[in-house]
């Protein structure tokens, strides 16, 4: 009991500190920030191959293919978003 105790502790704690810490980000760094944070799920697809090596049961191997799913989308999302971002700022030709 005392585990679970402290692990909803720690995930409210959590939630709160992520709260206070993206409220008080200004709209103009929204967006580079976002995206940075959407290309560190890279790290949760180095977890998931971690954890495929290990699934046993048909749920385990469920799991993992969720985690890979949503991980790779928020990859390819965070980088297409830096892209289109970045797009903004180039010149175009023909001006």
């Amino acid at each position: 009991m005392t585990g679970l105790l402290t692990d909803v502790t720690m995930f409210v704690l959590a939630v709160l500190v992520g709260f206070e810490v993206i409220s008080k980000v200004p709209a103009t760094l929204h967006t580079p920030l976002m995206s940075g944070a959407n290309s560190i799920h890279g790290i949760i697809l180095l977890g998931v191959v971690v954890v495929a090596g290990s699934a046993r049961t048909p749920l385990e191997y469920a799991l993992v293919a969720v985690a890979a799913a949503f991980a790779t989308a928020n990859v390819v999302g965070g980088y297409l978003v830096t892209d289109r971002m970045l797009e903004m700022f180039r010149t175009r030709e023909g001006r």
